[in-house]
C-alpha cells in the first residue's frame, strides 16, 4: 500500500525511515524531520498479532507529512519463533529492571535485518544514502538486533551489498538517533518536537480498539518513560486507562 502527503518532494534530501506507529519510530521520524530530510516511511505488515500498530504508523505519517508512506507485506508467521508471530503467550508483569537479562519471546527472528533490507533496497531507487531506525539500547527488551554494534554492522554492509555503494555513487548511512537515549529522553525530544505520542501504539498484546494491555513489556516501558519524563501518556488519556 503507498499513501503520498504530496507535501514534500525532492527539494530536500530524502530519507528511509522504518516506522512502527510505535513511540521511538515515531520519535526517529520526527527528528529524520527536524534534521531537514523528506522523509519516506515504510512499515511492515508481517503477521504481527498487534497489527493495530499498522493503523497508528498511518496516522503518524499523515500528521508528521512524509512524502510518501509505504506498507510493505510480508509473512514472517511462516516461520513463528516469537510471540509477536505465533501462538505464543505474550510475557506480562515483568519489571522494567529485568528485561535485559535474557533475550525475550517477543523477539522476533533477525526481524530489523530484515526491515532494515527494505529499506536499504528502497534507499537505493530513491537515490537515498540516509535511512532511519527507531532502535534504542537502554529501555529495551534485550533485542540483539537493537544494539550499537549491530547497527555499525548493517551500515557497513549497507554499504557492500548495493551497486550504488560499490560503484561510489552512494555513501549509506544508517541513522540510530535514540539508541543511547532513555525512554524518558526520548519522549522529551519527542515533546519538543510537537510529536503527538497520542497517535502512537506501542503495546504487544492491545485489544482490537488498540487498547494497551498496561502489562507487557512494551507497555511497561512505555509508561515508565512517561513517568520519568514527567508528563502523561495521552494514548491513556484517549482510552481513559489509568497511568
Amino acid at each position: 500500500m503507498r499513501a503520498c502527503s504530496g507535501a514534500r518532494g525532492r527539494a530536500m534530501k530524502p530519507a528511509v525511515v522504518l516506522l512502527s506507529g510505535g513511540l521511538d519510530s515515531t520519535t526517529a521520524l520526527a527528528i529524520a524531520r527536524a534534521q531537514g530530510f523528506a522523509p519516506y516511511a515504510l512499515s511492515f505488515r508481517y503477521g504481527q498479532r498487534h497489527a493495530v500498530e499498522l493503523e497508528a504508523a498511518a496516522r503518524v505519517a499523515e500528521s508528521q507529512g512524509v512524502v510518501e508512506h509505504v506498507i510493505a507485506e510480508i509473512d514472517l508467521r511462516r516461520f513463528g519463533g516469537s510471540a509477536l508471530t505465533a501462538d505464543l503467550a505474550v510475557p506480562k508483569g515483568r519489571d522494567p529492571s529485568e528485561m535485559d537479562h535474557d533475550i525475550p519471546v517477543t523477539y522476533v527472528p533477525a526481524r530489523n535485518t530484515v526491515f532494515l533490507s527494505f529499506a536499504l533496497a528502497w534507499a537505493e531507487v530513491l537515490e537515498a544514502g540516509d535511512i532511519f531506525i527507531g532502535v534504542n539500547a537502554l529501555d529495551y527488551s534485550g533485542y540483539p538486533d537493537c544494539r550499537p554494534e549491530y547497527i555499525a554492522a548493517f551500515e557497513t554492509l549497507a554499504n557492500l551489498a548495493t551497486a550504488a555503494g560499490v560503484e561510489g555513487r552512494q555513501r549509506y548511512r544508517i541513522h540510530a538517533p535514540l539508541i543511547e537515549m532513555s525512554k524518558a529522553e526520548i519522549i522529551r525530544a519527542g515533546l519538543a518536537l510537537g510529536v503527538d505520542y497520542g497517535l502512537t501504539s506501542s503495546c504487544y498484546d492491545p485489544g482490537p480498539d488498540g487498547r494497551p494491555c498496561g502489562a507487557c513489556d512494551s507497555c511497561r516501558l512505555r509508561a515508565k518513560g512517561f513517568a520519568e519524563a514527567g508528563s502523561a501518556d495521552p494514548l491513556l488519556t484517549r482510552f481513559e486507562v489509568g497511568a
